[in-house]
């Protein structure tokens, strides 16, 4: 696992071919210059080993009382592991789900506490989103998360500031086209979406809460999960797919 550490500036000229070269192999980025300063890099992922039939399900915005089980029902099914980045005022509502999470062996993951625009939020206050939330989980599983997804993946500074502080690694996602699984846009779309570009090493963004009657993620996992299955892919929680792509 590469590790990123401050740089001054004036050596970015110089190492710069080689570090893009390994960030690019193992799947670690760099921190936006858009949004913090050319100085600060955080460990980030979007994408793990391509040299492996390993994928990161991950889900944003639950626990849901609903959809959560259902879908871990399914994971469970296949034998799949997973990744669950949640949202603190639902976890404290639903701490036996949670519970749940961890106790079939996936993981959880800081989502901050209301899923807040860190664009349009002050520092003070995503500080607060996310030490909350990492507080939350902790009275509930014995363990601080070692992973967290800004909402919207958007970070910059503070961002950057809070995973180091709580090492944490910042995790994004890969696949480019966007299913939106979160507006239940069909379950043949999420699936097609899906199973059309996957990857080796993929991190795949879905949702365990919509605000719908019904989800068209749960219904679609019972498709993609076999697919995928017949294919020879694995599914590991994120820090797996760390330390398998390591």
């Amino acid at each position: 696992m590469i590790k990123i550490k401050k740089i001054k500036a004036k050596s970015i000229f110089l190492i710069a071919p080689i570090i893009a070269c390994a960030l690019l192999t193992s799947g670690y980025i760099f921190l936006n210059n858009k949004h913090t300063s050319q100085e600060h890099y955080v460990e980030m992922i979007k994408k793990g080993t391509k040299d492996k039939k390993i994928i990161a399900l991950t889900f944003d915005d639950g626990p849901h009382p609903q959809y959560t089980p259902e879908i871990l029902d399914i994971l469970n099914k296949y034998n799949a592991k997973a990744t669950f980045f949640v949202l603190g005022k639902f976890a404290e509502q639903y701490p036996d789900i949670i519970k749940r999470e961890m106790l079939e062996e996936h993981e959880v993951g800081n989502h901050t506490y209301s899923h807040i625009d860190i664009n349009n939020t002050s520092s003070t206050e995503i500080v607060e989103e996310f030490e909350k939330t990492q507080e939350i989980i902790f009275s509930t599983t014995g363990t601080f998360p070692k992973v967290m997804r800004p909402p919207f993946g958007y970070y910059n500074k503070e961002i950057s500031n809070i995973a180091k502080k709580h090492h944490c690694t910042i995790v994004l996602w890969s696949q480019a086209k966007d299913h939106k699984d979160w507006s239940n846009p069909g379950i043949k779309k999420i699936v097609n979406t899906i199973l059309s570009q996957v990857e080796n090493g993929d991190i795949i963004l879905l949702h365990d809460n919509v605000y719908h009657q019904e989800s068209h993620t749960v219904e679609a996992l019972k498709i993609i999960l076999p697919e995928l299955k017949k294919k020879g892919y694995e599914f590991v929680t994120i820090s797996k797919l760390i330390q398998l792509s390591s």
